[in-house]
């Protein structure tokens, strides 16, 4: 199968999140708070999951609403960074 050209790729953010239990905390809070629909768009992939933090990936689009979504909810859960490259989001 031929790869995608760069300009077709779909452009990730990679979010450094914060919290407890957030395997399960973070796919309910986007789901209830931006729907189904939302929720496919994000494109959502977990990268490292460690005891008290995780490194998620979206969709560059959709990096406001997944905030939001991580906020409302009522468990604590904290976005500390976000960056475009996971080597920028480690430093």
């Amino acid at each position: 199968m031929k790869s995608l050209k760069p300009s077709m790729r779909e452009n990730k953010r990679y979010l450094l999140v914060k919290g407890k239990n957030l395997k399960e905390n973070i796919e309910k809070a986007i789901l209830d708070f931006i729907g189904v629909l939302g929720m496919s768009k994000t494109g959502l992939g977990f990268i490292k999951s460690r005891k008290d933090s995780a490194i998620i990936s979206i969709n560059r689009e959709m990096v406001d609403s997944v905030r939001a979504s991580l906020c409302v909810w009522p468990e604590k859960m904290a976005v500390e960074r976000v960056s475009g490259t996971l080597r920028g989001l480690g430093k």
